[in-house]
């Protein structure tokens, strides 16, 4: 009995930007998700860093990124809040 292929269903196609409007949208998200990185690794693996510059830092990136993308408050809150929470309670054992 021949097992079904569950990868070509569980992986939708991944849509290639065409208009100006859909690349710049692509870049800046590309941009978004190396500052958002670049911050998470930051903190994750500077052991001089305090727990307030750290927490400074995610300000500063929150900004940043609602900058680059005004009114997206709720997705930054769906996305990346909860990501950098985690890390914060990993990095500084606070619950």
């Amino acid at each position: 009995m021949e097992k079904p292929s569950t990868t070509a269903a569980a992986i939708p196609p991944v849509k290639t930007p065409k208009t100006p409007a859909e690349l710049e949208e692509a870049k800046l998200i590309r941009r978004m998700q190396m500052m958002m990185n670049l911050v998470m690794q930051t903190i994750a693996q500077d052991s001089s860093l305090s727990i307030d510059d750290a927490s400074q830092m995610i300000a500063d990136s929150r900004t940043a990124a609602l900058a680059m993308f005004p009114g997206k408050e709720l997705a930054y809150d769906l996305i990346w809040k909860p990501r950098f929470q985690r890390l914060m309670r990993e990095r500084f054992r606070i619950m």
